[in-house]
């Protein structure tokens, strides 16, 4: 299948203030990420918060610059493209960001926020089909036509949340980012909104990122799945073989958390420990100071652990862990 969107070596530094008396230091938000979006798929993005996806997604976009490596849309690079190319590009690469009431205007109206992508990239509409859209689409993700007249004040969390992706969409976009897209909403809506992404990617109409927290939701819109810790890709393959038999300590530990009937909580694997700061990425495997296969591991394997990097390795299975579960 042909890959539409993809970061080849993608790395991420930022610039972190010092204090009175210590000099300023780097941030590693992501460390040579290569990752590929497959024409008309879902891939699901997952890993703890402070893992890097929210920068992943917005490099990914050309909203983040790389400090190093590359992000190549339909084989072209992004950095490569001058600021009136990429904003032309904008009706095609759209973001679902995770903070709805941040992305909407206090002052205008829903109406007028989601028309806006058509006014900028469908200017040969007529203002009675830009007003028809917005309606059916608003209708498409559980708002009705009366809503267009209200503020973003005067919405639920939810609404709020469905706006937002509703003006992601009605340009009709080729690439979506979705940032947590369905964690504000309740159960019933959470269900009307994946029917609806469902419904555009079966199509191979849309390519579908999807950030989340919540695996189960991952496990029914993805078709493979991407797990990030520290700015670092550790495993990525099909969802059904990822959920069945992760390879990574870390995905494991990451599936295990999630309740399931029938499974003692006692059989959940807990991590030690809190997620190692950006600014102090453990060297070798970044994973191994809370990893429980290195715990059980002896001389000199751990010391292999501690000073070697591993590589992402394997296809259609690729897991970056010298000691994989399974082996």
């Amino acid at each position: 299948m042909k890959s539409l969107l993809r970061a080849e070596g993608v790395t991420v530094r930022f610039e972190a203030p010092g204090g009175a008396f210590d000099a300023r230091r780097t941030l590693t938000a992501l460390d040579e990420v290569s990752l590929s979006l497959t024409e008309g798929r879902t891939l699901g993005l997952v890993g703890e918060s402070g893992s890097g996806k929210s920068t992943l997604g917005r490099a990914l976009l050309g909203l983040q610059r790389p400090s190093a490596g590359r992000v190549l849309y339909r084989d072209e690079a992004l950095a490569s493209k001058s600021p009136e190319a990429l904003r032309r590009l904008r009706r095609e690469l759209q973001l679902v960001f995770q903070d709805p009431y941040a992305s909407l205007h206090p002052r205008r109206t829903v109406g007028a926020q989601v028309v806006e992508p058509l006014e900028v990239h469908r200017p040969e509409l007529s203002r009675a089909e830009r007003e028809a859209k917005v309606a059916q689409l608003l209708e498409r993700v559980g708002l009705g036509p009366a809503h267009a007249a209200r503020l973003p004040r005067e919405l639920s969390g939810g609404q709020r949340q469905r706006v937002v992706i509703a003006r992601a969409l009605i340009a009709e976009p080729k690439v979506v980012v979705a940032d947590e897209p369905v964690s504000a909403l309740d159960v019933s809506i959470q269900a009307q909104l994946l029917n609806l992404l469902l419904e555009l990617t079966s199509g191979g109409g849309l390519t579908l990122l999807l950030i989340s927290h919540d695996l189960k939701v991952v496990r029914r819109l993805c078709a493979e799945v991407a797990v990030l810790y520290l700015g670092r890709v550790v495993e990525q393959a099909p969802t059904p073989d990822l959920f069945a038999a992760p390879r990574h300590p870390y995905t494991h530990a990451l599936l295990s958390a999630v309740p399931r009937v029938g499974v003692p909580v006692k059989e959940r694997v807990v991590l030690q420990g809190e997620l190692p700061t950006p600014l102090d990425v453990p060297t070798g495997c970044a994973f191994h100071p809370r990893c429980p296969r290195y715990a059980a591991l002896g001389e000199p394997d751990r010391q292999r652990c501690r000073t070697q990097r591993p590589a992402l390795e394997g296809a259609p299975r690729a897991v970056a862990c010298h000691f994989p579960l399974g082996e």
